[in-house]
């Protein structure tokens, strides 16, 4: 898989993340909203940067699909949040392809892309992880 390739399936991941994060966005309250907001508004940036990486390569980036498959439909903040540490895990995966590319400056862009992924994800969890059992 080449550089372009790899910049590909980060932007799809990218797309699919927007789209997922602009239902979520309609779903939420609060600051539960304003996180999926700020999330979309991170997403966003990232695609339109990716755009141009291939673009400036000599690619042509793909455009989003109409729609994507979500793993469930959320009904509910706790719900949401779930789903966007989900969404935040596959943006990972996608980046952590990048990050094997040819070129120093994509590998440096996909580490600090992952970085910010795990980081939302990290976010959107419950502030006090279950303790184990015992």
């Amino acid at each position: 898989m080449n550089d372009i390739d790899k910049l590909r399936k980060a932007l799809a991941a990218e797309h699919a993340a927007l789209f997922a994060y602009g239902l979520l966005g309609a779903r939420t309250s609060g600051s539960t909203r304003d996180r999926m907001t700020a999330a979309f508004d991170a997403h966003r940036a990232r695609r339109d940067q990716l755009r141009g990486y291939i673009t400036s390569r000599g690619g042509e980036p793909a455009e989003p699909d109409a729609s994507y498959a979500l793993p469930f439909v959320p009904s509910g903040n706790a719900q949401a949040t779930k789903l966007a540490v989900h969404l935040e895990s596959g943006v990972t995966a996608a980046y952590l392809e990048l990050a094997a590319a040819q070129d120093d400056a994509l590998r440096r862009y996909a580490a600090l892309a992952m970085q910010e992924a795990v980081t939302r994800s990290y976010a959107f969890r419950p502030a006090q992880p279950p303790a184990f059992p015992g």
